[in-house]
């Protein structure tokens, strides 16, 4: 069973800046999909970034030239299983609980919309202006 484990979460002012990591465990292959997905109070989860591995990064318009979806230098095996998620020029609407998702589905599967296998359960954003 794939576990997905974020950190880096905290409580910055506007025009601060964060950084997110996400570590998965119980897979022993590279997962062909990881992203960053948010969720504020009363509204929605939406994706933010995706990262499908060998073919290319997706971002939320809101994010798009502020947020970096990244992995580790390894590009197979588990030890790629690591995501991290570069935030800058935070406001307000970041907001939010974050959390970490993957599935070992890539390619066209793999989207800012898709169907993501596994979860993690959630780091804390909270930008105060």
């Amino acid at each position: 069973q794939v576990q997905l484990a974020e950190s880096g979460g905290g409580s910055v002012q506007a025009g601060g800046s964060l950084r997110l990591s996400c570590v998965a465990s119980g897979y022993p292959y590279s997962l062909s999909c990881m992203g960053w997905f948010r969720q504020a109070p009363g509204n929605e989860r939406e994706g933010v970034a995706i990262f499908n591995r060998n073919i290319d990064t997706q971002y939320a318009d809101s994010v798009k030239g502020r947020f970096t979806v990244s992995t580790s230098d390894a590009n197979t095996g588990p030890a790629a299983n690591v995501l991290y998620l570069e935030m800058n020029n935070l406001n307000s609407e970041d907001t939010g609980m974050y959390y970490c998702a993957a599935s070992i589905w890539g390619g066209s599967a793999c989207r800012l919309n898709g169907n993501m296998d596994y979860w993690g359960k959630g780091t804390q954003v909270t930008i105060s202006s």
